[in-house]
């Protein structure tokens, strides 16, 4: 069983501070953009030392980081926890997270991209973590992007719900414009249109924890004393998906061929991938194909249910996906719901 977080209210404190690269420092008007719009759906902010310190600073204080992150979950005040950006090399702090600290104090903690280290180590510490938008990459733009993903965000964390249907947006932006820029505050690139998820694999209907993040961040975990156990893989929807620097499909290739030969997919119930990001058709098409192979073909798992397409990860708008609760995987009617409230009320 895992532990869950307290559903956030209006007018509750999140933190905010950054684990991962120090980008505020850089884009402070994308940054406080983000804020901003935080505030607007009725939260407060609190920022920590390190939201918005200097980039070279937190790369050479990866304790420092870490001490944030020990310090917003023991602070009473702070019911929420959000990241300010993701980055590279968050991995250096998990040896000075705080076990003792945060799980006694369960909360909200979100993020995605690099703060993968730190949503996928501390679920498996027996804590609910959330996949999902940053403050600089995700809020900063919710303006700038359909309705439905700030009526998604607000009946995702306010809302009380025992389950929760997940339903495809129907564009997507392959990023952002210059942020350097001051006039881009807010701004995505040109929309595409989406066409919906694609059910690459598997028949009838699968029930399972959900588990993952980005898959280059998760290659940096595996061989550490952070990467899962054999059997924590038992029962598992794994969700991957690939950053904006676009992996070649050769090379998801490679990653995922360690998973085969570590039997996760022989384990898992389940597996997802978001949207690739700035990938052209041809080669999304080329990635499904290559998934399905080395799953199917090379580690004989063809009952595995593959959902590839899925709207998380690093193109927008994004659904949040919580680590460690049960997921349904439904193939007839194409349907991706919680099975569960990922929330203690």
């Amino acid at each position: 069983m895992f532990v869950k977080p307290q559903r956030l209210k209006k007018g509750d404190t999140v933190a905010v501070l950054s684990p991962s690269a120090g980008l505020p420092s850089l884009f402070p008007h994308i940054y406080e953009e983000g804020l901003k719009n935080l505030q607007d759906l009725g939260l407060k902010i609190k920022e920590f030392p390190t939201a918005r310190a200097d980039r070279e600073y937190l790369y050479d204080n990866p304790k420092a980081r870490a001490e944030d992150l020990n310090k917003a979950f023991e602070d009473h005040e702070v019911k929420g926890i959000i990241t300010s950006i993701g980055g590279d090399d968050s991995v250096r702090i998990l040896p000075y997270l705080n076990l003792e600290i945060i799980k006694a104090n369960p909360k909200l903690f979100m993020g995605y991209s690099d703060t993968t280290t730190m949503t996928s180590y501390l679920n498996q510490q027996g804590l609910v973590t959330f996949n999902g938008p940053s403050v600089m990459a995700g809020f900063s733009q919710l303006k700038a992007l359909p309705d439905q993903f700030k009526r998604f965000i607000e009946t995702f964390l306010f809302e009380k719900n025992d389950s929760y249907v997940y339903l495809p947006y129907g564009e997507y932006h392959d990023g952002y414009l210059e942020w350097k820029e001051v006039n881009n505050v807010g701004k995505v690139k040109e929309a595409k249109k989406a066409t919906g998820w694609d059910w690459l694999q598997g028949t009838g209907t699968v029930e399972g924890e959900l588990f993952g993040g980005c898959i280059e961040v998760l290659e940096m975990m595996k061989g550490t004393d952070f990467w899962p156990k054999k059997d924590f893989w038992s029962g598992k929807i794994l969700f991957l998906e690939t950053s904006e620097d676009k992996p070649t499909v050769e090379m998801v290739k490679y990653f995922l061929r360690n998973y085969g030969v570590q039997g996760v997919f022989a384990r898992i119930k389940g597996l997802l991938f978001g949207r690739a990001r700035d990938y052209t058709d041809e080669e999304k098409d080329q990635l499904d194909k290559m998934i399905v192979r080395v799953v199917a073909r090379e580690f004989g798992q063809k009952d595995l249910m593959i959902v590839s397409n899925i709207d998380f990860g690093h193109t927008d708008p994004q659904i949040i996906l919580p680590l460690g609760i049960k997921a349904e995987l439904n193939s007839t009617e194409k349907t991706f719901k919680l099975r569960e409230s990922p929330f203690a009320d």
